[in-house]
């Protein structure tokens, strides 16, 4: 299960991240309507991949892709365009990185496949109205 929500992070920040380039290669460095289109493209199956997580709970697995999100991103400015990162691009994304784990990885959260739960549910046996 964690190296499934692992591959579908990086495939959710290959496919996020690149279809954001091709949008900002076409419009802001002037490569035309086909980069946008492709980034346009990228960017919606980047919507599927993040759907295909095993944990159910969408709000949580979001909150974790960012973290993947913020060190990938630095990672794909290296790559693609050069960047060069400094100790606080670097301090910030191992931060994020933690966060992916905590968030991820807190107890009971590694086989959480069920509908997400709300936290306000009562066990039928503490009711409070006074019927068994």
């Amino acid at each position: 299960m964690v190296i499934r929500t692992c591959l579908l992070f990086v495939l959710a920040a290959v496919t996020e991240i690149g279809g954001a380039w091709l949008v900002w290669q076409g419009l802001r460095e002037q490569r035309g309507l086909l980069w946008m289109a492709a980034g346009v493209v990228v960017l919606g199956i980047y919507g599927f991949v993040a759907a295909l997580q095993p944990d159910a709970n969408f709000g949580r697995v979001l909150a974790a892709y960012g973290g993947v999100f913020v060190a990938s991103s630095l990672l794909w400015g290296v790559v693609a365009d050069g960047f060069r990162p400094d100790r606080w691009d670097i301090t910030g994304a191992v931060i994020c990185l933690v966060g992916v784990v905590v968030i991820m990885l807190g107890p009971g959260r590694v086989a959480s496949t069920t509908a997400p739960s709300q936290g306000n549910e009562t066990p039928k046996s503490a009711s409070t109205h006074g019927t068994p």
